[in-house]
């Protein structure tokens, strides 16, 4: 390393505080029996890795060596020649890609639900009830006037169909033809897909400030 980088010997060895005899001492000693077996297995796993087009790690090199070859080296050895080397595996866990949340319109209620009149807002959502045949799921639509449920579904999975259903049940039930009756909910996949946005023409729309939230409106 001294000579690498063109220090002078007797300042390198003063800094580091060893004598310039020993450093040429050790510069004139043969190769250690650990240095060459270091060497050699360094150059096996070199051999590994790239039968295995780069994707092997140290645990895979290790097998390979110990079981494969039936070589007698330890993992840890391992692990430092492959730093030593700069080599590196492919994990076998899959890598997940973080996707921003971008809402596709404005919130229609802006948490004010007092409305003077029937059909102006609805609200919905669904629930789980087990039971003693398996766990079944409720969506119910609420009317935020009156506080009547004007439209309900049940199925055994909660799935698009099922608030689809009960929205369509609501719409049967009530006169929405004028288009101006906004159904209010979370953002959950049964409420945001396109199904239930394009069912009856509703127009689905959630906050930029509260994800959590999602409103539609018949048309």
């Amino acid at each position: 390393m001294i000579a690498a980088e063109k220090h002078p010997v007797e300042v390198a060895c003063r800094t580091l505080g060893v004598s310039a005899s020993g450093y040429y001492d050790w510069r004139q000693r043969p190769p250690s029996a650990r240095e060459l077996r270091h060497v050699w297995l360094t150059e096996l796993i070199r051999r590994v890795h790239s039968e295995s087009r780069g994707t092997y790690g140290a645990r895979r090199v290790y097998a390979e060596l110990t079981l494969g070859q039936d070589i007698s080296v330890g993992r840890q050895t391992i692990e430092l020649l492959i730093r030593r080397a700069g080599l590196q595996g492919i994990s076998g866990r899959p890598r997940y890609r973080r996707i921003e949340h971008s809402p596709s319109c404005a919130d229609l209620v802006q948490r004010h639900f007092e409305r003077d009149g029937p059909n102006q807002l609805w609200v919905t959502d669904n629930t789980e009830h087990p039971t003693r045949e398996g766990t079944l799921y409720c969506a119910v639509v609420l009317d935020a006037f009156s506080r009547r449920v004007v439209g309900w579904s049940i199925e055994g999975h909660a799935t698009a169909a099922l608030v689809t259903s009960s929205l369509g049940v609501a719409i049967e039930q009530r006169d929405v033809s004028d288009g101006e009756t906004v159904i209010h909910s979370d953002q959950g996949t049964q409420f945001t897909s396109w199904p239930l946005r394009s069912a009856q023409s509703i127009r689905a729309s959630y906050p930029r400030w509260e994800p959590s939230a999602t409103a539609m409106t018949t048309r």
